[in-house]
């Protein structure tokens, strides 16, 4: 009998639902007797309303109720910040006064039998406004520090750091390039969009919602409505796909919790693909400087990186934006600097590798601009510049394999068989360009709660409030809980995706196998324990049937010290080869192939899937997503998926190959993984971007990379 399952190829254990349409989403969890909620939506950008008029929505077939800022109950709004929730700032109190901040704004609610009557009704609420001047232009926007620089990742290091003379190691090379880099606003487009059924039973709230992190819901609504949090249970076992989306509680939570109490019955509200760019946060547009400086055989002295980025008026929106290039690259003369530019708009949010995704473009394109003005292999400039330790937090690597990234990716590609001249290797019409570039994401660990539960039919439950967005939560849980039990695979059966459970962290940042992961290794091992101490016998399955009672145990997880004795990261490399049509300006991918020094990989099939998926990823981040906001009014007139270009199959490069470098770091968490949800992510766009430069000999500092830029 089989039970080392960890680190094979095991398929999803849901994979039969979601296929057959067994697997239940948010909006699908139809309460009896529930209602049906639309929003309206204000259509300026700052100022207040005058009048809202909902007469003729009132007098509408099945109407049941139109709340707006005149007759909505007045909600507690205490102070709640989770770990995903800016530091600094207060979120938006949705109906409770006439102001208004950003385009898209929600002023109203319409609550109707069904779907169709509400969204009819809302279409009839006359809205009338006094306007007043709004900042929408980023460009017109002087940065500012922001307050506090809180990440993903935690409180981390301030906004401004400086290490050596970075402006006279600057001033003094023999070899410098100074270049900005923009990055277009980019929108979450998962396939599910989100929902949120709210049904109430006296003081006690239900919340079927598509989410990231059940636990924080029913904090953050709990907050809103001055209720324990204890009252409310969340529900949220499949999502269809978020990025980042689903890590915050947005306001239609709270209109549809609202909506359900004022009805008397359950509503459920679901967003349209237009209202999504409006409401649960986005990729911020960012403009950065960097600035290197290196002696002719390419040893940098010099890395200086500014970065700003979008956020709202009323909260303030960070990113890990400068944090790789404080240490993927050994450098003694350091500079960054991150500012925020306040703006009539809603609240950014974490988007796939949040800051890394995007900072990393930036110092990678410059590293190869280097790499060009020095006539050395962008490969070999790297490897020069390989650091010992982390020099920012003067810390050893727990791990750190970029050396074998480099070496096992670039042979895999055929690196060695480049040209280096731009416009040097074609296919036709077709120019050819062979780019790369370094990837890194911290590993981040977090407190993290599962029970196991024996049973005497010699089955096992394991439970925890984790959520699973795609990646394969409820398949490699089961692979850690059976190795762990020593019991077959499909004897386990792990419970996810609700309040009711042991909590859990934010899924998100690459954490919930570090972090859950762990706790399931800890509450299995406690049982098994417990078992066969019990029993007297040596064989679990034997133990169970014989003891004849479940048997529980439930375990803690949290990070010691190690953090404060290691940097932990993970790290990649990533190749690329694209064509670039010399009379049109189109870029196709024709290949990838991505390294990873990723720590213990649990499930490589799904550990690769999840490189695709960050690979395709990459690809709309370099060549096709940007979100067009009219500097007038912040409407985005491409909020739908007919003119937001995403990559489809036939955008996918016929090969996409990953490859994970083997790695044993102890100091991470109990199981040594890392997570690659993230960096997947990081170095595909500048890799890309390079490739184009190779390919053309112009240099596009502006993604996405579209053809009119080419041509």
């Amino acid at each position: 009998m089989t039970t080392a399952f960890i680190g094979q190829p095991v398929s999803r254990v849901d994979g039969r639902q979601k296929v057959t349409g067994a697997a239940t989403y948010a909006a699908e969890f139809n309460v009896p007797g529930q209602a049906h909620g639309a929003i309206v939506r204000s259509t300026v950008a700052n100022g207040r309303i005058a009048s809202i008029d909902s007469v003729a929505a009132e007098q509408a077939s099945g109407v049941i109720a139109v709340l707006t800022h005149d007759n909505a109950p007045r909600l507690a709004y205490r102070a709640h910040k989770g770990a995903v929730d800016p530091g600094i700032g207060e979120r938006l109190h949705v109906l409770q006064d006439d102001r208004v901040s950003h385009q898209g704004q929600p002023i109203a609610l319409v609550i109707a039998d069904n779907l169709e009557q509400a969204i009819h009704a809302a279409m009839l609420v006359r809205v009338t406004y006094v306007s007043e001047p709004g900042t929408t232009d980023i460009s017109l926007v002087e940065p500012v520090l922001p307050t506090q620089e809180k990440t993903d990742q935690g409180e981390g290091p301030p906004p401004e750091t400086r290490r050596g003379d970075p402006d006279g190691a600057l001033a003094a090379a023999e070899m410098s390039i100074d270049q900005n880099y923009v990055i277009a606003r980019e929108n979450h487009n998962p396939l599910e969009m989100h929902a949120t059924i709210a049904a109430w039973d006296g003081d006690r709230l239900t919340l079927w919602d598509k989410t990231q992190w059940v636990n924080n819901v029913a904090d953050e609504i709990a907050a809103v409505f001055g209720i324990p949090a204890e009252n409310i249970r969340v529900v949220s076992p499949f999502v269809g796909g978020a990025f980042g989306s689903g890590l915050r509680t947005w306001p239609h939570v709270t209109l549809a919790a609202l909506g359900a109490r004022v009805a008397g019955r359950p509503v459920k509200l679901m967003l349209s693909r237009r209202e999504m760019y409006y409401s649960v946060g986005y990729r911020p547009h960012t403009v950065q400087r960097v600035a290197l400086g290196a002696s002719r055989d390419g040893r940098l002295a010099a890395i200086m990186h500014e970065g700003y980025q979008e956020t709202s008026t009323y909260e303030e929106f960070s990113e890990a934006l400068l944090n790789a290039s404080r240490f993927l690259h050994s450098c003694p003369n350091v500079y960054t600097r991150h500012r925020i530019a306040p703006m009539n708009v809603h609240t950014p949010t974490y988007m796939r590798a949040p800051g890394e995704a995007s900072g990393v473009f930036a110092l990678e394109s410059a590293m190869d601009e280097l790499a060009v003005a020095l006539n050395i292999d962008p490969v070999e400039l790297r490897l020069r510049n390989e650091p010992e330790q982390d020099e920012f937090k003067k810390l050893p690597f727990s791990s750190r394999s970029t050396r074998e990234c480099y070496r096992a990716a670039a042979e895999r590609f055929g690196w060695s068989r480049r040209t280096p001249e731009p416009g040097s290797m074609r296919d036709g019409r077709w120019l050819i360009g062979w780019g790369m570039a370094s990837a890194t994401y911290p590993m981040n660990y977090a407190p993290a709660s599962a029970t196991a539960r024996l049973l005497p039919d010699g089955t096992a439950e394991v439970m925890s409030a984790a959520s699973d967005m795609g990646p394969g939560t409820w398949t490699s849980m089961t692979q850690v809980a059976a190795e762990t039990l020593g019991l077959p695979i499909e004897r386990v059966k792990f419970i996810l995706g609700d309040t009711r459970l042991p909590r859990a962290p934010v899924h998100g940042g690459s954490m919930t196998m570090a972090s859950v992961g762990s706790a399931v290794q800890a509450a299995c091992r406690r049982a098994r324990e417990e078992a066969l101490a019990r029993s007297g016998v040596n064989e679990l399955g034997e133990a169970m049937r014989r003891f004849g009672q479940p048997i529980e145990a439930s375990a803690d997880v949290k990070p010691g010290d190690e953090a404060q004795r290691f940097s932990m990261h993970a790290f990649g490399a990533v190749f690329v080869e694209v064509a670039v049509d010399r009379d049109l300006g189109e870029t196709r991918v024709r290949r990838i192939v991505g390294a990873y020094g990723a720590g213990r990989i649990v499930n490589p099939k799904m550990t690769r899937s999840q490189c695709i998926g960050g690979m395709i990823g990459g690809i709309g981040m370099a060549l096709m997503e940007h979100s067009v906001v009219d500097a007038r009014s912040g409407r985005v007139p491409n909020a739908n998926l007919a003119e937001y270009a995403v990559p489809v199959h036939a955008d996918a490069p016929p090969v996409m190959d990953v490859i994970f470098v083997e790695e044993h770091d102890p100091h991470v968490n109990p199981l040594g993984v890392k997570g690659v949800g993230e960096i997947a992510m990081v170095g595909v766009a500048p890799a890309i971007a390079n490739a184009v430069f190779h390919a053309t000999g112009k240099r596009i500092r502006e993604l996405p990379v579209t053809p009119d830029k080419l041509l």
